[in-house]
């Protein structure tokens, strides 16, 4: 008979996800029932187990990344979107300081067994704020991909309802999924739920929202990483900063930034006539997402004129058409 610690193993595995602990658990069976002399049982164990290991290789193949273990389901359908990342935190371009203090919590999220013996709790509730653009929510992509995470993105049309009492259960439903399946959660725009409830503008509705938000996040001790973002701290309830591990602030690239992301961007192109300077200079005030746009634009620009080869004034161009927009807005 399969021990009872094997079954909890499954049990275990099976709720957080992890299918390759699934599958060594159901391999400990196997042996287990072989020494008991159930040689079919533990026959038919190792079939499934090697069926269920080809399956996912096939799949692992022909996809274009990691196989999602668990879809929002029912209510949750309308109130999280799930996918993998591919992005890596060395292709975000930052200030040294920003990418240490997101390394450091990378760091204590791998170590957290580690740190969890010890009776400390790791980084995992991270506040981003800063302009549009700035790549507040490229880093929650960038958190997930280095941590292998689903990145789950909260749904704000979804979770915010008309109906009084509706969005706190709603959040209630999204700080038991955190629980249930861990990940990269990621509050964008987090000033819709978070706003001061002493403002001129401030509904019941809304201070009740922001009250559960503060209870639920206090009282979350899951293992997923929470991060939330806004472009408008100061919209931001003053309670909010002190639920945080680390509140991180975004800004404008700095010439040095802009040279590193449009060298980086535009690495795979014959760009040894750029005049890097002078597109730096041009690109003065846009954002890391503008700035790329811009490098994208000449890039593309290259590829339709028939070669890969960058020219200083295509870049600039560019960049003038990208700072043109921006001032519309």
């Amino acid at each position: 008979m399969t021990t009872a610690r094997h079954i909890v193993g499954l049990l275990k595995s099976h709720i957080s996800g992890d299918e390759d602990h699934f599958l060594t658990i159901a391999m400990q069976m196997a042996a287990h029932e072989a020494r008991q002399g159930h040689g079919k049982v533990a026959q038919e164990l190792r079939e499934l187990v090697d069926h269920a290991k080809r399956k996912k290789s096939a799949v692992k193949v022909v996809g274009s990344g990691p196989v999602p273990l668990a879809q929002p389901k029912g209510d949750l359908a309308n109130l999280l979107t799930v996918r993998y990342s591919e992005v890596r935190l060395s292709s975000v371009v930052l200030p040294d300081e920003t990418e240490a203090r997101l390394r450091r919590t990378l760091l204590e999220q791998t170590q957290q067994n580690n740190l969890r013996v010890h009776g400390l709790v790791p980084r995992r509730k991270i506040l981003l704020i800063g302009q549009p653009g700035s790549g507040k929510t490229m880093t929650a992509a960038a958190l997930a991909g280095e941590l292998h995470l689903p990145l789950f993105t909260i749904v704000l049309d979804g979770l915010i309802s008309k109906f009084m009492g509706d969005t706190a259960g709603k959040l209630r439903l999204v700080f038991e999924a955190m629980k249930n399946t861990r990940g990269v959660y990621l509050f964008d725009e987090f000033d819709a739920i978070g706003s001061r409830r002493s403002s001129q503008n401030d509904v019941g509705e809304i201070r009740r929202v922001l009250n559960s938000f503060l209870q639920f996040l206090e009282q979350d001790d899951s293992e997923s990483l929470v991060v939330a973002a806004t472009n408008h701290p100061e919209l931001l309830d003053p309670a909010l900063f002190r639920r945080f591990d680390d509140v991180i602030e975004y800004g404008l690239p700095d010439e040095n930034l802009l040279d590193r992301l449009l060298r980086a961007r535009l690495a795979p192109f014959n760009t040894p006539n750029v005049a890097w300077r002078k597109a730096v200079t041009a690109a003065a005030g846009l954002s890391y997402a503008e700035a790329g746009r811009a490098a994208d634009e000449a890039a593309k620009s290259a590829i339709l004129n028939g070669g890969l080869k960058i020219t200083t004034a295509s870049l600039i161009a560019a960049i003038r058409e990208r700072q043109e927009s921006q001032q519309q807005v």
